[in-house]
């Protein structure tokens, strides 16, 4: 099996396995995003406790890759800082970018490398994406009501 196949079956054992779909409760902040290109959606929670995030939850309708970026996500971000969570999109979004012109950290980005494929792929980037900046808005939400209580 070479690289691309072991990628490809990364993203297909995480669309037909979802980690942590479903929505739970209790959550600081809940959005929902739409990818109006394609029709993805994804309306998600995330609870942050003692600026940890300690839960993220979701309900998806869409592509196996906007389904399987959001679970490899939860998987990644689950039990780190805010701050990580949000350089970790970063990074993520960077290797979207690139349009498969780079190495990716393993160590950081972890089962999410199996997308640099997707990134040869303009219109696919935002389904990878969309789990990544339905996260990164309810994050900042979580953020700013905290700040106001």
């Amino acid at each position: 099996m070479n690289v691309e196949e072991m990628y490809q079956e990364i993203i297909l054992d995480h669309y037909r396995e979802k980690h942590h779909s479903g929505l739970r409760a209790p959550f600081d902040s809940e959005v929902h995003h739409v990818n109006p290109s394609c029709g993805d959606e994804v309306t998600m929670r995330v609870d942050v406790e003692g600026g940890v995030v300690t839960d993220v939850s979701y309900d998806a309708e869409g592509c196996s890759i906007s389904q399987a970026s959001t679970s490899v996500m939860t998987d990644l971000v689950i039990g780190r800082d805010v701050s990580d969570t949000l350089a970790l999109h970063d990074e993520f979004l960077t290797m979207m970018q690139s349009q498969g012109n780079m190495t990716p950290d393993e160590d950081r980005l972890e089962d999410g490398i199996a997308f640099i494929g997707v990134a040869q792929f303009p219109a696919r980037v935002k389904c990878a994406m969309l789990g990544w900046s339905a996260l990164r808005d309810a994050l900042l939400r979580a953020s700013s009501t905290a700040q106001e209580a």
